[in-house]
């Protein structure tokens, strides 16, 4: 299996528990669900059996329905809400606080202006707000492509590179493509906007 050839651990998306089930059987370290647990009523007792980290990502209806669904008064907050219910159920099921990620979904059931206002306020939404580790995932994104005049979308590595940078300190897990680029421009970030603060 992949998983012994790989140093590093493999992550699989999936929203169905009969498939998390089995690749977590064939090495899988860590289990992303975009629908955040809601997609397969299996989903969440699977992954408290399974034991392994979980990724619980921010979304509304389905890949044919979320765009109708894009409709906040608040988006942050209502962000917060929806994903605080689903990382809750997901504890109700057995899932340990520790193995739990949180994911606001940019570009799941958002806009352009709704992914903006969400990396521009991340800080209500990371680890210190809400208790839980959050991952990003902002690599290639539409928006992006839209803020650059239309680059396709392996021309958006600059754009990325500064979403990403701009996540720094509230994200703790950043998914990205360009993994070498983004890594340097996230450690030179982390080094300036995570240094502990001298008295």
């Amino acid at each position: 299996a992949l998983a012994g050839c790989v140093r590093v651990p493999i992550s699989v998306d999936t929203s169905c528990a009969t498939v998390a089930q089995e690749l977590v059987g064939l090495g899988a370290r860590i289990v992303n669900d975009v629908s955040g647990g809601s997609a397969d009523p299996a989903m969440l007792p699977t992954l408290a059996r399974l034991g392994v980290p979980v990724v619980l990502m921010h979304s509304r209806g389905n890949p044919l329905t979320m765009a109708g669904l894009a409709t906040y008064g608040d988006v942050v907050g209502e962000v917060r809400v929806e994903l605080g219910a689903r990382l809750g159920a997901a504890g109700a099921a057995g899932v340990p606080k520790w193995d739990l990620i949180s994911d606001p979904g940019i570009g799941f059931a958002k806009t352009g202006e709704h992914n903006l206002e969400l990396l521009s306020r991340l800080g209500e939404l990371g680890r210190a707000a809400t208790g839980y580790p959050m991952l990003l995932g902002v690599s290639r994104k539409s928006f992006l492509g839209a803020l650059l005049g239309g680059a396709p979308p392996k021309a958006r590595g600059w754009g990325t590179a500064a979403a990403c940078v701009a996540a720094i300190p509230h994200a703790d897990v950043l998914r990205v493509h360009d993994v070498a680029e983004m890594r340097q421009a996230v450690a030179v970030a982390d080094a300036i906007l995570r240094r502990p603060r001298r008295e």
